[in-house]
Formats: structure tokens, sequence, C-alpha cells
């Protein structure tokens, strides 16, 4: 089987859907199937794109079996709504115009959001092509960037909703990565039968318990701290200004410290606060490399895990709860909802009111002051990864699916 995969954003960036991308691809090449993975440049989050790809408007390269076409995309930080809007048409049009002539041949389409323009790219490309288009939605978009103010505009909000449903109902399937999902768009109006869940899960091997005490905390001066951290994108919809908030009311713990890890449009904003309320006990260390990233939860007592309170976003289940999972390290999560109920299923962390200070304090003297429960929740998530969301599994799921699709048996 040829499979197309149709993703904007791909190693070396970081975040959950280069990650979902590389590693599901990289698995299936393994087990015999071609991929040919379709993406922009890589610039996501900060604009900057890498010196061995800069002043290219095309180039193909391979990583791990997978072969890699990259299209010209418009480079920007990932801040101001108009530059980033024209970021994603940008990949859009130069996917769709040139990928078709460089393909000679495919068994079907993947395109991924959370920006839906990559989907309207695999739906022209299908069409050229005259192969399934498979919509696999990680994020409900536009309802998400609506929901955290990005976008106000009500006749454009309208335009772009016409444009999903459109995709919805030319897609040959729809691949959603949460139940609720599922849900949303039953309700909306698209039939069941057409929606298949393939969640999100991490690489055993590569996420695992760790020692603590690493280099991590020699560098960055957190030998014997508790350490409360944040690892990810920091955007408009993650609401970090309550972790600032709990610093502030922790400042007399001098063993606690807050490491925020990650690039993101509010990272400045959260620096600029941090400044102005002179918290000690918040370090920012910027993005870092995926391969390192194992090694800053291996130095973290608890992770958190926050979005802003919004009914939408009680549908979302964010990747990085099962790499904490899966290093054994307690969640905070300040999320309600479907992510909360498999938190609370595998019994891997205390919960927060989305954007409640006072909460999220509670939640981390509660694991500061007992180490015992901070060992039984990471134990808890790492055998709950293990027994349900190994990404060697769920791919074998998603490429069952992929054969049947081909094959006209779905």
């Amino acid at each position: 089987m040829h499979i197309v995969y149709i993703s904007q954003y791909f190693p070396p960036e970081m975040g959950a859907p280069a990650a979902r991308v590389y590693e599901l691809s990289r698995t299936w090449t393994k087990k015999g199937h071609k991929v040919t993975v379709l993406t922009g440049f890589p610039h996501h989050p900060t604009g900057i794109v890498p010196p061995k790809y800069r002043g290219r408007f095309l180039m193909k390269e391979s990583n791990d079996g997978i072969n890699l076409i990259r299209t010209f995309v418009y480079a920007t930080p990932n801040k101001a709504v108009v530059k980033r809007t024209l970021s994603y048409l940008s990949f859009m049009l130069s996917a769709t115009l040139f990928t078709p002539f460089l393909l000679k041949t495919c068994d079907l389409i993947i395109a991924t959001s959370p920006q839906f323009f990559t989907a309207i790219a695999g739906f022209f490309i299908s069409r050229m092509k005259r192969r399934p288009f498979v919509f696999e939605v990680r994020d409900l978009w536009p309802q998400s960037i609506v929901t955290v103010g990005a976008i106000r505009n009500r006749l454009i909000i309208s335009l772009l909703e016409k444009i999903e449903m459109y995709l919805y109902r030319k897609s040959s399937h729809i691949v959603g990565v949460t139940d609720s999902t599922k849900d949303i768009l039953v309700e909306r109006g698209i039939p069941q039968e057409k929606i298949k869940i393939v969640k999100n899960g991490v690489n055993l091997d590569m996420f695992r318990p760790e020692p603590k005490e690493n280099w991590v905390r020699e560098k960055y001066g957190l030998r014997g701290k508790f350490v409360v951290s944040y690892i990810g994108t920091m955007g408009m919809a993650h609401g970090l200004e309550v972790v600032l908030k709990a610093a502030h009311q922790l400042q007399s713990e001098e063993d606690i410290v807050f490491l925020f890890v990650g690039e993101g449009a509010r990272k400045d904003s959260l620096i600029e606060i941090k400044q102005d309320m002179r918290l000690g006990n918040v370090l920012f260390v910027g993005e870092k490399p995926r391969k390192l990233i194992p090694d800053f939860l291996a130095a973290s007592d608890a992770c958190l895990v926050h979005l802003k309170e919004a009914p939408l976003f009680k549908a979302v289940v964010p990747s990085k709860i099962f790499e904490i999972m899966a290093a054994a390290r307690p969640i905070i999560l300040g999320l309600e909802g479907e992510c909360q109920a498999l938190i609370k299923s595998a019994g891997a962390g205390l919960f927060m009111k989305p954007e409640n200070f006072h909460q999220l304090v509670q939640c981390i003297m509660q694991l500061y002051n007992d180490k015992w429960l901070c060992e039984d929740l990471g134990q808890n998530g790492r055998r709950y990864v293990v027994r349900n969301f190994s990404r060697e599994k769920l791919a074998a799921d998603y490429e069952d699916l992929l054969i049947k699709i081909c094959n006209g048996k779905e």
C-alpha cells in the first residue's frame, strides 16, 4: 500500500501533529508499506527555517524510510493571526499545485488537521489522483480558533464552517483522535459509520521511567528541587497565566520550582508577567529537540496539562498526557471532559478546575507533601499506557482501517 500523508508539520518541528505523523509513518514503513509525507519546510513555531532548508522551493528527502516531499511555505512565527493564515494558505497552494506532478501513483491520501487548509489540499489531490481521501481530524477547526478569540468576524467564521462541513461530506472517511470528536460530528449530521477513532499514543521505548536526578537538573540548578513542569506549546488556548499566579502564591516554598519548556504565541507575554511579578521560582528554557523531552519529563516531579475553560476543550485529549504517563510522572490536569475521564480511569493524576490557581496550588502542595502519592500516580499512568496506548498497537489499528478502505470494505 502506498500511503500519502499530508501534514504541514513534520520533524525536526516539535509538537503533537509532527510527532503523530512521523511515528505512524515510520511504523507503517517498517511493516512494508510505502509512505510519502507531503509537508512544508520546518519553521514552526519560531518562524525560523533551519539553514539546510533555506532558499528552497521544493525538496525531496528521506527520514527513517519515509519519503518526504517538502513544498514552499510562508515561514512566520506562530503569533499574528493574519500571517499564520497566509502560512496555511501558502502550504495548501504549493502542495496542491506541485504534488500531483511529483506523485506517480498512490493508494490513498490522508490529510491531517489542526488547520483544515491541509485537508483542502488533500481533497484536491485525491480528486486528481482518483484515490480515497481520509480526513484526519485532530482538532475541530475552526471552532478551536474561534474559542480562543483568534477570529471574531462572523462572515469569515461562517465561510470556514461551510468549508469544514464540505470537507467532512466529501471525504471517504474521517479519522478522529477522541471519542468526543465522533459525538460532535454525528450531532452535526455526519454519518457515524463514516467516522473512525484512532487515538493518540506514545512510543514506549522513547518515553519510559528514568532517574529524576539527571543532566537537566544539573544544568538548570534544579537538584533537590520539587519541579512542576509545563512542556509544550504556550499558545492562546493554554491559559498558562494560571501557573504564574500559582508560582506567585508559592514563592515562600523555596524547594518548589516551575519549569516551562517550549515556544508559542504567549511565551513572550508570560516571560513579561514573570518579570513584572519578580518570580524567582519560574524558569523558561525555550524549545528543545524532541529527543531531549524524555529527559525533561524525567527531571519533573509533576507535569501540568492545562487549557482554558471552554466547552469545546472538553472534547480534547492532549497527546502529551500519554508521554507523561509513559514516563511515570503524575499529572496535574486543568481540563474537563474526556481527558479528565481518561486520567481518572488510569489513576494517574490530580485535577483542578481550568484557570483556578487556588486549586493548582492545592494539587502541587498535595504532591509536594506526599512522595508516595507521586510514585503511585506515576506508576499507574505507566501501566495504563502500556496496556492501552502503545503507538505500535494504534498504528496497526489504523493500518487495518486503511487496508479496508483501499479494498473497498469500509
